[in-house]
């Protein structure tokens, strides 16, 4: 397979594992809306959903095949003839349709989810990647529960699917179970001990069950993988999925590490907005990257050495991703340079003995109230004039 090695391919699954959260369903006019800005972010998948699940999910893997002509559109599927004819079906009008089809790997889901045996299970991965291959060419195959799977076993479920026909290999961490290290060392293994692995892409799909989801595919792609599977805001089951927007920009920070994607990450906030407001599900404040707070300083030595050199205390320029400005907040942690930007950005200029004066005043004002607004400052300068 010829592509860039150094490419990360974005597979975005926030129409499908996202919107699996209870309270976020959509309508299919809000996945279309959704998918188009993604096009525009610059994703290389989208996950539309998985159709034989419900007709709503069908038509909209149909609806969003018809409205986007770059993103490949991709439907998931279990590994069965039923779930996959579905998904063909769905994807008629895809320009680049995949397959997203896959079963458990680890001994806890052949034992305890499919009360199977480790052949049986390779037979059934086989005969569904063969199967999807015969409508559809570009086929990805995740073997679920990879994070807890003996890695022996699982080389060999990647090789004998390759040699079936399976572009994408997605090794998730279906539990958020994994260290960085443990999970790097899985790839690693995959890309040294699979005979026939330059066939494929390695994938790396990761849940946040332990907060570990954006370190575990960091980890993932130093080891070999090329294709990240993510949300926008990290939404999806339980604690949720990779954020795209912390890969991304992780990857953008970290030039170092000499891998790219293709996204426009000036979209990121815009997008996060809308994926919080129509699937009404806040964004934590101090959420990386689109957070309300990701760019607010608000103690003082912070504040300090921020307006001194913004790279002080910044490592992301907050237009990088599309956000408004950084904002330096006014609390009673804030210092006097933090005052004197605020007086001064409203068009007074004090000398060192009166911003003392007011900034005394400033932080008996501040102790009381939390949100020091514009008002509150004219209101002190009022209070300094009469004093003078």
């Amino acid at each position: 397979m010829l592509h860039d090695p150094n490419r990360v391919y974005v597979f975005d699954t926030t129409l499908r594992d996202g919107e699996q959260v209870p309270g976020c369903q959509l309508t299919t006019p809000e996945k279309i809306e959704i998918a188009k800005e993604l096009e525009l972010l610059g994703v290389d998948i989208i996950e539309a959903g998985f159709p034989v699940s419900s007709p709503g999910d069908f038509q909209s893997v149909v609806e969003i095949s018809k409205a986007v002509k770059e993103p490949t559109v991709c439907a998931l599927t279990r590994a069965n003839k039923g779930d996959i004819d579905a998904a063909v079906a769905s994807l008629q009008y895809a320009k680049r349709p995949r397959i997203h089809t896959g079963i458990g790997s680890s001994d806890m889901h052949i034992k305890h989810k499919f009360n199977s045996t480790r052949e049986e299970i390779l037979e059934r991965a086989v005969e569904a990647v063969k199967y999807a291959k015969k409508s559809v060419e570009d086929i990805e195959f995740y073997a679920e529960d990879a994070g807890r799977a003996d890695v022996v076993y699982l080389a060999q479920m990647v090789e004998a699917v390759i040699a079936a026909g399976a572009t994408v290999v997605n090794i998730p961490d279906t539990n958020g179970y994994c260290l960085p290290d443990q999970y790097g060392a899985k790839i690693k293994f995959l890309k040294e001990n699979v005979k026939n692995i330059d066939k494929a892409i390695i994938s790396v799909h990761c849940h946040n069950d332990l907060g570990l989801a954006t370190a575990n595919s960091i980890a993932g792609l130093q080891n070999g993988a090329r294709q990240i599977e993510g949300t926008i805001n990290g939404i999806g089951e339980r604690a949720g999925n990779t954020s795209i927007e912390e890969v991304v920009m992780i990857l953008k920070t970290h030039q170092t590490l000499g891998l790219h994607t293709n996204i426009d990450s000036k979209k990121f906030y815009e997008l996060s907005q809308m994926i919080r407001t129509q699937m009404r599900m806040p964004v934590q404040p101090n959420k990386a990257i689109v957070g309300a707070n990701a760019f607010a300083h608000s103690s003082g030595i912070h504040q300090d050495g921020f307006l001194k050199m913004r790279e002080n205390y910044e490592i992301i320029r907050p237009e990088d991703v599309g956000f408004p400005s950084a904002t330096i907040v006014l609390t009673a942690r804030s210092g006097r340079h933090a005052l004197k930007f605020h007086l001064e950005r409203l068009g007074y200029t004090l000398d060192k003995e009166e911003l003392a004066f007011v900034y005394n005043n400033f932080l008996t004002l501040a102790d009381s109230k939390l949100d020091i607004n514009d008002q509150d400052l004219q209101g002190l300068m009022a209070h300094r004039l009469v004093k003078n």
